[in-house]
C-alpha cells in the first residue's frame, strides 16, 4: 500500500483498477529518403495535419454539446496551432534539407518545441508543452496508422493513471468507462482540470511519480475531495472507503433534495449563498444546488480556453448569456484576473521571475488598457439585459481602485457618445485579497459599493505561503489567527460604512468554517455550486448567537491547531452523525 497526496481538482471518491497511460513517446523510425520522394512525404504531412484538424473539429463539436461553449474552445486553440505556419514550416524544411521521412521530421520538431516550453520552468509553459505533445501524438497517429486509441477500446470501468493527460484525451473519455483519474503533473487551472470538473470526473493531479509506481490492474482509490490517492489499498482500506463512498453518496442525495430550502439559521437570520463559476454553462448547477445567483464569475477563463485574447463580442455574449440564464438573480462579474501562472506569462516575451508578486490582476489590466477597456465595454453593454455587479481583483492601493473606476466612467462616456445602449447604474466592488487591502478596508469602503473577501490569495499573501508548493502546503490554512483577524477587520470596516461584504474563497465551502464566518458577521458566501447544499444544511442547524460565541472563542486562540480543533468539535456537536467530509480541514 502506498498513499500519495496531490492536488484535488474534481470532487468524488472512486475505487477501481488502474489503466496506465504512457508518456506519449512513440518509436519513430529515423529513415532516409531519396530526393525524388520529398514531394510524397510533404503530401503525407499535409494529409496528416488535415486529418488531425478534422478530428479536432469533431472533438470540439462534441465537447460543445456535452460540456458547453467555453471548454470546447480549447480544441479551437489546438486547431489554430496545427494551422500555424511557424509550426508546419520547420517540419517541411527538415524533410527537404535532411531527406528524412515525415514521421521523423514531425516527431523531432514537435519534441524540440515541447522541450523548449518545458525548460522554461513555468506552469503556463508546461501546459503549452502538454498541448504540443497532444498534437504530436495526434499527427503521428495519422502518419503511422494508429488511429485507434487505447482509451476508446476500454471494455470495463477503470481509473486512469498517467504522467500527464491532454485536454482532448480527457474530453474524449467515455464516462461510463472512466471512473476517475490521477496524474503526476497538473495544476488547479490547467486545461485538463477545467475539463475534469466540466465532465464531473473525480480527479487528483500533481501526484509526482504516481505513474511510475502503479501497474495495470492494480487496485487504486482516488479521493477527489481530499486530494488523496491510495495504491494497492488493504482490504480494510477498501472496505472503509466503500463505506465512506456509500455514505457520502447517500448524504449528498439527501442534501440535494433539500437544496431548494431557504438558507436561514434557526433564529431566522437569512444567509445568501451564491455560486462561483468559470463558464455560464455552470449556472444551472448553481440553481439546482440551491444557489441564489453567482457571487464570482471568473472571466479569465475566457482567455485561458481560447488561446487568444477574446473580442468585445466574445465578452459580451458570455456575460449576456449568464445574465439571461440567471433571470434577474445576482451576478458578480470579476474583471480579468490574469498573470502569475496564467495568460500573461504565456504571452510575455520574458516571463516574470516571481509572477505572483508581479504584474497580475488589476495591475495587469491597468497596464494593458486596450484589452481592459474592451472587457469593461462588454460588461456595461451586457448590463442592459439584467443586473450585474463589476468587481476588480487583487486591489492593493486606493489609487488602483480609483484608476479602475475612472476607466469604467470613461468607457461609459464613450458608449454614450457612440449611442450604444449600456448600463448606467452598475454597482462597483473589489476583492480583498492582500493584507494591505484588508488593513486599509476603512479607506476602501469610501470608494466601493461592496467587498468580496478572497481568502485563497489572502491566506497565501498573509502567511507568505505558495499554496501550490507541497513543501509548505501544511502552512496554508484559513484557521490562521492572523487571517481571521484580517477578515474580522474587513467586516467591521464594511459595517461602519454600510458597504456589503461577502466571502468567496475556498473556506466558504468548508463546513468547519461556517459557524465562524457567520459569527464574524458574514451574511453572504460564494462557493463551488456542489458545496452549497452542505453549507446550507449547517446554516439551518445553528443560531447566530451560537456562531457569535464560536467567533469570540476563536478570537482568544493564538494557533491554527487550537482553532481547527475547536471548530471541529463545535461542528460535531450540531450533527455528530454526519459524514467525515463535514470536518475536513
Amino acid at each position: 500500500m502506498k498513499q500519495i497526496t496531490g492536488i484535488p481538482v474534481s470532487s468524488g471518491i472512486v475505487i477501481g483498477r488502474v489503466f496506465r497511460l504512457g508518456r506519449a513517446e512513440q518509436r519513430v523510425p529515423h529513415q532516409r529518403i531519396e530526393a525524388d520522394e520529398v514531394s510524397v512525404e510533404l503530401q503525407r504531412v499535409d494529409e496528416a495535419f488535415a486529418e488531425a484538424i478534422e478530428d479536432l473539429e469533431s472533438l470540439r463539436d462534441r465537447s460543445r454539446i456535452q460540456l458547453g461553449e467555453e471548454p470546447a474552445k480549447i480544441f479551437e486553440f489546438h486547431m489554430g496551432l496545427l494551422k500555424d505556419p511557424s509550426l508546419r514550416k520547420p517540419i517541411e524544411d527538415r524533410i527537404r534539407n535532411e531527406l528524412v521521412v515525415a514521421e521523423w521530421a514531425v516527431a523531432d520538431e514537435f519534441r524540440i518545441v515541447a522541450d523548449r516550453f518545458s525548460s522554461m520552468g513555468n506552469e503556463v509553459f508546461a501546459q503549452k508543452a502538454s498541448d504540443i505533445i497532444d498534437l504530436d501524438r495526434r499527427v503521428l497517429d495519422k502518419l503511422m496508422g494508429e488511429d485507434t486509441s487505447r482509451l476508446a477500446s476500454l471494455d470495463e470501468p477503470v481509473v486512469i493513471v498517467a504522467h500527464e493527460l491532454t485536454p482532448s484525451q480527457t474530453a474524449g473519455m467515455d464516462r461510463s468507462k472512466i471512473l476517475g483519474f490521477a496524474t503526476d503533473l497538473g495544476g488547479r487551472t490547467s486545461h485538463v482540470s477545467i475539463v475534469a470538473r466540466a465532465v464531473d470526473i473525480p480527479a487528483v493531479v500533481g501526484c509526482k511519480n504516481l505513474s511510475q509506481i502503479v501497474e495495470n490492474g492494480d487496485w487504486i482509490i482516488i479521493d477527489g475531495d481530499a486530494g488523496t490517492v491510495i495504491v494497492k489499498p488493504s482490504d480494510d482500506q477498501l472496505e472503509a472507503y466503500r463505506d465512506r463512498q456509500s455514505i457520502v453518496t447517500t448524504y449528498r442525495e439527501k442534501l440535494r433534495k433539500t437544496a431548494s430550502g431557504e438558507a436561514a439559521t434557526t433564529d431566522g437570520v437569512r444567509i445568501s449563498l451564491l455560486g462561483n463559476i468559470e463558464f455560464p454553462d455552470e449556472i444551472p448547477s448553481v440553481l439546482e444546488n440551491g444557489g441564489e445567483g453567482v457571487g464570482l464569475y471568473r472571466t479569465e477563463f475566457l482567455y485561458l480556453t481560447k488561446g487568444h485574447e477574446p473580442t468585445e463580442e466574445d465578452h459580451f455574449e458570455a456575460y449576456r448569456t449568464a445574465i439571461e440564464m440567471l433571470k434577474g438573480r445576482p451576478l458578480v462579474i470579476r474583471t480579468q484576473d490574469l498573470g502569475a501562472d496564467k495568460y500573461t506569462q504565456e504571452q510575455a516575451e520574458e516571463p516574470e521571475r516571481n509572477p505572483f508578486l508581479g504584474c497580475r490582476s488589476i495591475r495587469y489590466s491597468l497596464q494593458n488598457l486596450e484589452g481592459f477597456k474592451i472587457q469593461l465595454r462588454a460588461m456595461l453593454r451586457a448590463a442592459v439585459h439584467g443586473p450585474i455587479k463589476i468587481m476588480f481583483p487583487l486591489v492593493s492601493t486606493v489609487m488602483e481602485i480609483r484608476q479602475a473606476k475612472m476607466l469604467l466612467a470613461d468607457v461609459a462616456e464613450e458608449l454614450a457618445e457612440e449611442g450604444i445602449p449600456h448600463g448606467t447604474d452598475v454597482s462597483v466592488g473589489m476583492m480583498v485579497e492582500v493584507p494591505s487591502a484588508a488593513l486599509m478596508a476603512r479607506a476602501f469602503s469610501s470608494e466601493v459599493d461592496f467587498f468580496s473577501i478572497g481568502t485563497n490569495d489572502l491566506i497565501q499573501y498573509t502567511l507568505a505561503v505558495d499554496r501550490g508548493n507541497e513543501r509548505v502546503a501544511n502552512l496554508y490554512t484559513g484557521a490562521s489567527p492572523a487571517v481571521i483577524q484580517l477578515i474580522k477587520s474587513v467586516i467591521r470596516a464594511a459595517r461602519r460604512r454600510d458597504v456589503d461584504v461577502s466571502l468567496c474563497g475556498e473556506i466558504a465551502g468548508e463546513p468547519i468554517y461556517t459557524m465562524l464566518l457567520l459569527g464574524l458577521g458574514l451574511r453572504t458566501l460564494s462557493l463551488v455550486p456542489t458545496q452549497i447544499p452542505l453549507i446550507k444544511t449547517v446554516i439551518r442547524t445553528v443560531t447566530i448567537e451560537h456562531c457569535e460565541r464560536v467567533a469570540r472563542k476563536v478570537g482568544t486562540f493564538d494557533s491554527e491547531r487550537q482553532v481547527l480543533n475547536y471548530l471541529r468539535d463545535e461542528l460535531r456537536k450540531i450533527d455528530p452523525g454526519s459524514p467525515g467530509g463535514w470536518t475536513a480541514d
